[in-house]
């Protein structure tokens, strides 16, 4: 039983190769090789790899970074002159 998976631009390459052993059961091959699996991590890196990402450029990553650092001036600058109050500020995002 040989799992093939859509890696790296789609070549195709065996990641997972469980050969029967004597007197081994079906069930028995098959949590075989759904353990190798889980440990070779192949459905988290398939399912990662189901929707492609585009990355971003040098110039729009330099761009976010530097409106990350003015917004984070501004904010010191604010606290610095006591118009916000850092200890009342817990509000956080959920990742």
């Amino acid at each position: 039983m040989t799992c093939y998976c859509c890696l790296n631009n789609m070549k195709r390459t065996p990641q997972v190769e469980i050969k029967q052993g004597k007197n081994e059961s079906s069930a028995a091959i098959i949590r075989r090789f759904s353990r190798r699996a889980r440990e070779l991590q192949l459905v988290r890196t398939v399912r990662g790899n189901r929707y492609y990402t585009r990355s971003k450029s040098k110039n729009m990553e330099r761009q976010q970074t530097l409106s990350v650092l003015i917004r984070r001036k501004k904010y010191h600058e604010l606290v610095k002159l006591g118009k916000i109050d850092p200890a009342a500020n817990t509000h956080r995002r959920r990742r």
